[in-house]
């Protein structure tokens, strides 16, 4: 996972490096303002623009490496969520609770055509998978119905996930007034029948 700037030490004398300072920057910015420019993230991090140009030579590059932070980001707190749970299930929720609070920091990125970049693609299909695998076990274990493909409760899980980023960046819920709006939606629609 990249080293986020929030958890370097506070001191004078250190300073971030500089492809740090503009990731930070640029999740900063764009989370508040999708069309931020270059030079304005440049500000943000306190580098020069030729600075961030030799990191990012444009904003489709940087939008690439902000992918991958957040995926490793998502990742790490997915994996540290679901260490406690004692079932498929129990995981899924565990998970959506994990990724809805992040709508803040990369909200953003949903929206970015970032699908023919085939490192992020792959990454993407990876998570994909485990979320099947998830359900397909969690309908064993009788916790969802089974009478629903798994990839159709696969997109609903996601577009819920969506949905309650939607509301947190709208201001229009908390990340846990959207989570508990978005969990319970979706196990209205794929619980197992009672």
């Amino acid at each position: 996972m990249s080293h986020m700037i929030s958890k370097v030490p506070k001191s004078d004398n250190i300073r971030p490096k500089a492809r740090e300072a503009i990731i930070e920057a640029a999740f900063q910015m764009f989370s508040r303002n999708r069309s931020a420019t270059l030079a304005e993230i440049a500000l943000k991090a306190g580098v020069g623009r030729a600075t961030l140009h030799r990191h990012f030579p444009g904003r489709d590059a940087l939008m690439v490496a902000l992918a991958q932070t957040a995926m490793a980001e998502l990742d790490a707190a997915v994996e540290q969520a679901v260490m406690a749970a004692k079932s498929h299930a129990e995981g899924l929720r565990l998970a959506f609770e994990a990724i809805v609070p992040l709508a803040e920091r990369q909200g953003f990125l949903a929206l970015e055509p970032l699908d023919s970049e085939p490192e992020l693609q792959e990454a993407y299909n990876q998570s994909r998978n485990e979320l099947t695998d998830s359900i397909r076990e969690a309908q064993r274990e009788g916790a969802l119905n089974k009478d629903l493909p798994e990839e159709w409760i696969a997109e609903a899980y996601d577009h819920l996930i969506y949905a309650a980023w939607a509301m947190v960046r709208d201001g229009e819920a908390t990340p846990k007034q959207a989570t508990e709006l978005g969990w319970r939606t979706f196990m209205g629609g794929v619980a197992a029948p009672v």
